[in-house]
């Protein structure tokens, strides 16, 4: 039996190009769905095909417009769940609202599980999801939940690149990445340092000292996201000042919201690859920037998840 006999792929409307090369590497057919606004604003969403009894499967990145395309997201599940679909998995390359994953402070919402119980809510048997901003995340589900890594495309980027590994070390602009620069530095086989930073608002951030040695050498940042690029470029201007050879930069998800592509370009930061997770801006092109596809990751978790396969094989490159 086919893949199409059994399974059905459609796509939102945030991030098209990913859905297609995700049905490119299954040889799948992209369904057809009608996405549309009503005058007023409203979403209308009709799925143009028959999915009965078919496992379905939704991409849709929460990035740039979140708030639009997870209502998109949330119609579409329940289309899809109206007509009869068999059960519903969301791709769902970037997690908006994951910075909000606990209550840090008094009377502030945790956005990240107000999500998860949307989706659930909605209709979403399963959902796969990238490198999520904190891993409890996955916690919040009552429904199996899967979150795939970029760093195995990210780390044949980075090999590919001729960097001198044994002068090489991964480095974390915060705290908060600390899990990603161990897991990379494992599968470099590389060491790796810290450059600690105080948020002192939604903004500003300060960096205290570099933990970790850094002269003479090449420096790779790794980070699950990069909004402003603020913290990563002082981070890049700190290494420098500590006397590193040249810096590096891999980001799984490229937000790139305000004057990033421009602080990018004035940093000493020579390359950044991210992932192809969030579309990027045509208008906000940076010669520094470098995209790395992660759809053949999601296209083999749509053949784990069909074929009851473990995903952990996606983990490794």
């Amino acid at each position: 039996m086919s893949i199409d006999q059994e399974a059905c792929l459609f796509s939102g409307t945030s991030h098209p190009e990913l859905a297609k090369l995700i049905a490119s590497h299954n040889k799948m057919k992209l369904g057809s769905a009608r996405v549309d606004s009503f005058p007023d604003g409203e979403i209308f969403v009709q799925i143009q095909e028959n999915v009965r009894g078919k496992v379905a499967f939704i991409v849709q990145s929460l990035a740039h417009r979140p708030n639009y395309y997870l209502m998109e997201l949330l119609i579409m599940i329940d289309a899809l769940k109206r007509a009869s679909a068999k059960s519903i998995v969301v791709l769902l390359p970037y997690y908006a609202y994951s910075r909000q994953d606990r209550k840090d402070k008094g009377r502030v919402p945790i956005t990240a599980k107000l999500v998860a119980n949307l989706l659930e809510t909605a209709g979403a048997s399963r959902v796969l999801t990238m490198d999520l901003h904190t891993d409890q995340i996955q916690g919040f589900f009552d429904i199996p939940s899967d979150n795939l890594q970029a760093r195995p495309a990210l780390a044949q980027k980075i090999k590919a690149h001729d960097i001198n590994l044994e002068s090489t070390v991964i480095a974390a602009p915060d705290i908060g990445s600390v899990r990603l620069v161990k897991a990379m530095a494992d599968q470099l086989k590389t060491d790796f340092v810290i450059i600690d930073k105080r948020r002192l608002d939604a903004e500003t951030v300060e960096h205290s000292p570099i933990i970790g040695d850094v002269k003479e050498k090449t420096v790779v940042f790794v980070d699950d996201m990069c909004s402003t690029a603020k913290t990563l470029c002082r981070a890049a201007e700190a290494c420098k000042k500590a006397g590193a050879k040249d810096v590096f930069a891999t980001v799984t998800h490229g937000v790139f919201a305000k004057e990033a592509i421009e602080n990018i370009e004035k940093s000493p930061i020579e390359k950044i690859w991210i992932s192809n997770t969030i579309a990027q801006d045509s208008s906000k092109k940076s010669s520094k920037i470098e995209e790395v596809s992660i759809a053949h990751l999601f296209g083999e978790g749509i053949r784990c998840v069909l074929y009851k396969n473990s995903m952990s094989s996606l983990f490794t490159p």
